[in-house]
């Protein structure tokens, strides 16, 4: 029997915005129940890899596979039918709602009484339900990113990226999401986080991808990652640049 194909494939993503060139032939796997990092300098092409994979992006070249079937073009909202979700760089929540207005405005029929346990039983898993009531205007940094991925799990996504989720969080708060991604893969889930916190993502993640100048320059165990002469010459010239 044909062994399944990774739950996520991307072959050959390009992106140019202009003359600078984003993507220049990108080609990785996600496999099932994983959790994948994509690290590299800034501007690397981490994000604009994700937004061609999650439909943001039309890439110039190459495409995006979810479990051998093509995704590439596919709005955003048949990605989320497929049980694709993402997070962003910088939240996207609605100031004028408390946090449950938030969790319940992600799903059709958000007023019904099982979408508000389902909301309830999230922001606890969170220890977010003291803030249930309240604005998320008035939220910290750290709490409106626990609530931007507490808004995610409400559509029950099976396939998770996330950008830069930990960025600019307290420890604890970081500590929070790290159990809940330790906790949704050992029930199935997969995920790709992009961030450039390193000590988190190197003890969380089973793989790691390492973009430099929009392209694929690495690709292991963290161990290994971390020990590669290129990867470090590409952080440490960046650093210099």
């Amino acid at each position: 029997m044909d062994a399944p194909p990774p739950l996520l494939s991307i072959d050959g993503l390009r992106k140019a915005f202009g003359g600078v060139v984003a993507l220049d032939g990108v080609s990785a796997t996600v496999e099932r129940e994983s959790i994948t990092a994509l690290i590299g300098p800034n501007g690397s092409g981490k994000t604009t890899l994700l937004n061609c994979a999650t439909g943001l992006l039309r890439p110039d070249g190459g495409r995006v596979l979810h479990e051998g079937r093509e995704i590439t073009r596919l709005p955003t909202h048949r990605l989320i039918d497929l049980g694709i979700g993402r997070t962003f760089q910088l939240c996207r929540l609605f100031d004028t709602l408390t946090v449950m207005e938030n969790l319940l405005a992600a799903v059709p029929g958000g007023s019904s009484t099982a979408s508000v346990r389902r909301g309830r039983a999230i922001l606890e898993s969170l220890d977010l339900a003291a803030l249930a009531n309240e604005d998320a205007a008035d939220l910290s940094y750290g709490q409106r990113k626990l609530v931007e991925f507490a808004r995610l799990l409400m559509r029950a996504p099976t396939c998770f990226f996330l950008d830069e989720p930990f960025a600019g969080i307290n420890p604890t708060l970081a500590q929070r999401l790290v159990k809940q991604v330790r906790d949704l893969r050992a029930r199935g889930a997969t995920f790709l986080i992009i961030d450039h916190s390193m000590a988190i993502l190197m003890e969380l993640a089973d793989r790691v991808l390492v973009l430099d100048q929009g392209r694929l320059i690495a690709d292991g165990p963290p161990a290994t990652i971390q020990q590669d002469r290129g990867v470090q010459e590409a952080y440490l010239g960046r650093r210099r640049s």
